[in-house]
């Protein structure tokens, strides 16, 4: 399994952006699909955004649509979550995650979909 280790998250006023990187161990990072999660101070962890192992396709959660953006470089064993136009409801910890995908345009919403998850870093969003 792969080894995951997030960061770039913070505090940001409302407005705001950042960008969060999830860096990967192994030398097969191509092979897997890749996934944001969320979880928010007494609320069950939720889907933001998947992609696939070549980066081709993605599937974003309504709530992030048009202000965050994913994106993964294969060469770097990274995937990176671009998030604009942060609001206050977007405080969470960010989880990445990975799973193995058999063909390259395979996304997954869902966390049990997922076999390796990072520590996750922590998004704090002021009003």
């Amino acid at each position: 399994q792969v080894q995951l280790v997030e960061s770039g998250g913070g505090l940001v006023q409302a407005g705001g952006s950042l960008r969060l990187s999830c860096a990967a161990s192994g030398r097969t990072f191509s092979m897997y699909a890749m996934g944001w999660f969320r979880q928010a101070p007494g609320k069950e962890r939720e889907f933001v955004v998947a992609i696939s192992r070549g980066g081709g396709f993605t599937f974003y959660a309504d709530s992030v649509k048009g202000r965050f953006t994913i994106s993964r470089d294969n060469a770097k064993n990274t995937v990176y979550l671009q998030m604009n136009r942060l609001k206050p409801e977007d405080t969470a910890v960010y989880y990445c995650a990975a799973r193995s995908a058999l063909y390259s345009g395979d996304v997954y919403t869902g966390a049990t979909d997922y076999t390796s998850w990072g520590q996750g870093t922590q998004v704090t969003v002021s009003s």
